[in-house]
């Protein structure tokens, strides 16, 4: 394997220090990271390299808390790294990078910057010489707003990468849970042998965040929930819960599969609309003990009144042989009650209850991406009892993964998308046809809720989201986990 140059644009930002400087350490630290890596931090701060060191570490301790690098350690990662001043805009900047490239090492160029920046940076790295050799590109969502910006994102990377190349990060597919997905259905049979419209009722997806908008009212009013959350973050659960069992693991036969789910998702449009989606728009409330402003009084705000959503759930359908009956109820807002992302698969009830007079008790699969990453299983057992013979109780079993593991923690998800983008292999990457079938689903849906005035509905800052979230699936018989 090549040696790899990683040039890191938008060094200086908080995901850098949140995030990715703190995965590579923690590659370093593993002794993960090719020896011959290097690094370089690519920001507008007017610093030199031991300036923006000593803030880098001092941002990283915050987040790292306990899991900090020494003094040892810090001195043995800090040597990989290389600062360049440079204004994203300036081609004149880019010689620096020019300089500091060698053609005989891969590049892989990682964006943490704003998408309206992923055009003008290609376009300077290319007019500069900057790509020559073997390069790849990283790129952070979103890409683009809508199918049509999508496509212009898509088009410019196409001019100077190979799709081979592009490397689509959503940091969900990092995540130790979700890949354990995949071995959980592909791997056990009695799972697999029964992942289909005959034992499964439904399937629950809930992405709550507790915070709101974090300073970001501007560009969130333009943009809302759905496509900050649901274009991506969702629909990639959905796809691999649903998806057919791939050929291989590698990147083309799994992103094969994930499209087919996508373009396999029933239209909403104007005639079911009103049934199938729910909006809302936190109000003032209390969040984790403290008050909270509504959404049109966060810092920021440019307005008294607004549409758009901080929430919503909708009622999903995948028309074929395998989920034909099985509705997905994707949720997901800000300002809930908790922080949690899960999977819920709900099995069906057995069809007849031999154990008289109780309630049937369906099993349920449980599969927890945060705050603590793990898969659980309901499961159905007999109640120590002498006074009742054969009643019934419900016991979780806790399929730990960390067992067997040589690691004291669950490796953060960027750990796992740095260590692939380095070794070239794009199996947990978003490939371009899923970006636009799935923006392509996503703008009809929205188009639908404008066409029919499907307005926000007002829910209190710590709650579950507005009371209509609940109708919608409770007139089916059924009821949100939490």
């Amino acid at each position: 394997m090549q040696p790899v140059d990683l040039i890191i644009f938008g060094a200086s930002g908080d995901l850098s220090a949140r995030k990715l400087f703190p995965a590579l350490f923690q590659l370093d630290r593993a002794g993960l990271l090719p020896l011959d890596l290097r690094i370089a931090a690519i920001a507008r701060d007017t610093i030199d390299l031991d300036q923006f060191l000593s803030g880098l570490r001092e941002r990283m301790t915050g987040y790292m808390g306990d899991s900090a690098p020494t003094d040892k350690e810090w001195e043995k990662y800090a040597r990989l790294i290389s600062y360049i001043k440079a204004d994203f805009s300036d081609p004149k900047d880019y010689q620096k990078m020019k300089d500091w490239l060698d053609d005989n090492r891969v590049s892989l160029f990682y964006l943490a910057t704003p998408p309206s920046l992923f055009a003008p940076i290609c376009d300077y790295l290319s007019q500069e010489n900057c790509l020559t050799g073997d390069c790849r590109i990283v790129l952070e969502k979103p890409i683009g707003e809508s199918l049509e910006t999508s496509k212009v994102v898509n088009g410019t990377l196409a001019k100077y990468f190979d799709e081979a190349s592009i490397y689509r990060i959503d940091h969900y597919l990092g995540k130790e849970t979700v890949q354990n997905l995949l071995a959980l259905r592909f791997a056990n049979r009695f799972i697999n042998s029964q992942w289909d419209q005959s034992c499964i009722d439904h399937v629950q997806i809930t992405v709550a965040e507790v915070v709101g908008i974090e300073g970001r009212w501007s560009y969130y009013d333009k943009v809302g929930q759905l496509r900050d959350m649901v274009q991506n973050h969702l629909m990639q659960l959905l796809c691999l819960v649903a998806m057919e069992p791939p050929n291989s693991l590698e990147a083309e036969s799994i992103r094969d599969e994930k499209v087919k789910i996508v373009k396999a998702l029933r239209c909403i449009d104007a005639s079911n609309v009103d049934e199938h989606v729910v909006r809302g728009q936190y109000a003032q409330g209390w969040s984790l003990g403290n008050p909270a402003p509504g959404y049109t009084e966060e810092p920021g705000s440019e307005r008294d009144t607004s549409d758009t959503e901080t929430f919503v759930a909708i009622k999903a359908h995948v028309d074929n042989w395998r989920w034909s009956g099985v509705p997905f109820y994707l949720r997901t807002g800000k300002r809930m009650a908790e922080k949690v992302t899960e999977i819920i698969i709900q099995y069906k009830e057995l069809p007849h209850n031999i154990f008289g007079g109780g309630a049937n008790l369906p099993n349920k699969l449980i599969i927890r991406l945060q705050p603590n990453e793990g898969i659980e299983m309901t499961m159905v057992s007999k109640r120590q009892s002498l006074k009742e013979k054969l009643a019934l109780q419900t016991h979780t079993l806790n399929l730990d993964f960390r067992d067997g593991s040589d690691d004291d923690r669950i490796p953060d998800a960027y750990e796992r998308l740095f260590l692939d983008a380095i070794n070239g292999d794009q199996s947990l990457f978003v490939g371009r046809e899923e970006i636009e079938e799935s923006w392509r689903w996503c703008d009809g849906l929205l188009r639908a809720c404008q066409d029919q005035g499907v307005s926000v509905k007002p829910y209190h800052a710590g709650s579950w989201g507005p009371a209509k979230a609940e109708i919608l699936i409770e007139k089916d018989g059924r009821s949100w986990h939490v």
